[in-house]
This record gives C-alpha cells, sequence and structure tokens, in this order.
C-alpha cells in the first residue's frame, strides 16, 4: 500500500494487551492505570484476522508490542498462527524482558524472528526504582535466553535522560565490545507519563553522539550486507574491532516522518497512523460488519489519510493515550 504522500506502508505494530508486570516511571503513574478489561480488548482471532488482511494488502512486517505482551494469554499459539499467514515475511516483538527465560525456547520454536529489550539501566537498584519493583536478573537471563534461542539480532532500547540515566551511556556502549548487540538510543518523546519530563530530561542523540568520539556510521542494505551510510530510522555506527552496533533513534531532533512506513493497532483495536496524533480508526466496527471486505476497505482509507508528518516537529500538544495504551 501506499500512502497519500507516496510513502510505501509495509509495517505494523500491534499491541496485544496494556497491562504489564511493571510499572516504569515513565510510562504509568505509580497506581498503575486502568485497564481496558478484557471485553474490550482484541480477541487472539480478531488479531489474526486483521493481520491476515493487512498482508493481503501488503503489509510484510509485523511487530508484537504491548504494554507488555508476553503477558497475553495464549501469544505463544497466536504468533504460531501468524507466521503461516500469507505475506508475513517478518514477526518480531519488544518485550520487557522479564518473561523471556521462561518463554524465548517456546517463541522462537513458532516462528518468531527475533527480540527488542527494553531496557534503561544496567544499575541493579536503579532498575528496581524505575520499574517500582522490577529485578534486572530476570531480564539478563531473559536477554541470555533469547540469544540461546537465536531470537536474534538482539536489539536493546534505551531512552536516556537527565538525572535517570544519562550516566549510563558508556556502560551500554562497552557491551557493544563483548555482544553482538544493537544499543539503541531513543530521544524521549512527550507521551503520556514523559509529556512533563521531556523539558527538563531530554537528551538529544547528537549530545549522545558528541560523547562518543571514534564511532563508525554502517547501514544495512537489503541483503543484509554491512555498507558505509545510515539506513532507516535507526541510524547505526560501530567502534571498529566491535561485535555489536549502536543505533540512534531520533524523533525529536531529526523527524524522520517523510519515510515513515508504520501502522499502529492498540490493544482495543483502533488503527493509529501516526504515534503521535489523536486520530485513530476504529477496527472493531469493520471487524463486526456483516459486510466481509469492510475491514479491507477500512484500512485502506485509513492509508490513504496517514498524516504527513507527526506534530511533535512543530512543537504540539502532546497525544493522549499513554504508550502502555497504544504499544511500543
Amino acid at each position: 500500500m501506499v500512502d497519500y504522500f507516496g510513502r510505501e506502508i509495509n509495517y505494523m505494530r500491534i499491541s496485544l494487551t496494556d497491562r504489564c508486570n511493571y510499572r516504569c516511571k515513565y510510562c504509568m503513574p505509580e497506581e498503575g492505570v486502568k485497564d481496558l478489561g478484557h471485553e474490550n480488548i482484541l480477541t487472539l482471532e480478531e488479531i489474526e484476522r486483521i493481520v491476515r488482511t493487512a498482508a493481503s494488502l501488503g503489509i510484510s512486517k509485523f511487530r508484537l508490542t504491548g504494554g507488555e505482551p508476553l503477558v497475553r494469554k495464549g501469544i505463544i499459539e497466536l504468533i504460531k498462527h501468524l507466521k503461516v499467514i500469507p505475506g508475513v515475511r517478518e514477526l518480531t516483538m519488544t518485550t520487557n524482558g522479564a518473561l523471556l527465560g521462561d518463554m524465548a525456547k517456546d517463541l522462537k520454536a513458532v516462528g518468531l524472528d527475533r527480540v527488542n529489550i527494553s531496557l534503561d539501566t544496567l544499575n541493579h537498584t536503579r532498575f528496581k526504582s524505575i520499574t517500582r519493583g522490577g529485578d534486572l536478573n530476570d531480564v539478563i537471563a531473559g536477554i541470555n535466553a533469547a540469544v540461546d534461542a537465536g531470537l536474534k539480532p538482539i536489539k536493546l532500547n534505551v531512552v536516556v535522560m537527565k538525572e535517570f540515566n544519562e550516566d549510563e551511556i558508556m556502560d551500554f556502549v562497552q557491551m557493544t565490545f563483548q555482544h553482538d548487540y544493537e544499543i539503541r538510543f531513543i530521544e524521549l518523546m512527550p507521551i503520556g507519563e514523559t509529556a512533563g519530563q521531556c523539558e527538563g530530561g531530554y537528551v538529544s542523540n547528537a549530545q549522545i553522539k558528541s560523547r562518543l568520539p571514534g564511532l563508525r556510521p554502517l547501514s544495512v542494505n537489503v541483503d543484509g550486507e554491512e555498507e558505509e551510510t545510515a539506513y532507516g530510522v535507526a541510524e547505526l555506527y560501530q567502534y571498529p574491532g566491535t561485535r555489536g552496533k549502536i543505533g540512534f533513534i531520533s524523533p525529536m531532533s531529526d523527524c524522520f516522518c517523510p519515510s515513515c512506513n508504520k501502522l499502529r493497532l492498540t490493544a482495543d483495536g483502533k488503527l493509529k497512523t501516526c504515534l503521535h496524533s489523536n486520530h485513530e480508526v476504529d477496527l472493531k466496527m469493520a471487524l463486526n460488519s456483516e459486510d466481509e471486505g469492510e475491514l479491507k476497505k477500512t484500512i485502506e482509507a485509513a492509508v490513504l489519510s496517514k498524516e504527513e508528518k507527526h506534530n511533535l516537529c512543530e512543537g504540539a500538544v502532546p497525544i493522549e493515550r499513554n504508550m502502555n495504551k497504544i504499544g511500543g
């Protein structure tokens, strides 16, 4: 599918649940959030139907997110069904990693290709504080299990914030000397709980790069061969002789909307054509329509309504939903 601005839309992120086993300070309030309720979220069968329809329209890459996707019951069976849908070329997941230790092998066995793991600190005490009770050892075990299962390349998503984890930048970079991970530094965005933290906590990727002299820019072409330039939304770099890579995703300082190829499906069945827009298309209505072609027509129409650029490019008001209600 091609949107009104000529962009090929071939990627969908699917939030399986708004629930999470952590209460991260930058994601939700301490008391947590009221969950949507089982009756309001998409069933596994509805998710499969949406993926089947989207794949028939040319969406080939799908990422499962949350909340925390691994707390969704039936996820192993869902992945098994999604992976064999014609047109599904890549099926990945973003997770906090805490449950991967027990599930990585089964996830790989039913067809999951790889995982991105959100990890903002390597300090055990700080991790417990940030997540309000989480154990960093669980995530480390999850990373190791993902490596053993072959869910590679392992990508670690790190949101850097002032007076939060800014002092750990070099600790994450050091990991690329020992492991073939991709450490991805992601700029803080004013979404939900982070909206009030951006002014004082924001660290640009340009600031991070200035502390890392000697980085060599890389890229990956369609055949997986490394080249000398950056690609996609993540600019890739590497220190000579290291096993891993360092990526920079800069939605605030370097708006990459002209190349955006994504749709986002929320757990309650709303299709978002832009992360930073309050505009949503209700797929539940299309799923319940007597017209079997309604879902296809609704997705096609949504793509044609996709925004040219996100409102953060012009400093507009942050969106209403918390990130756990959208999907990472």
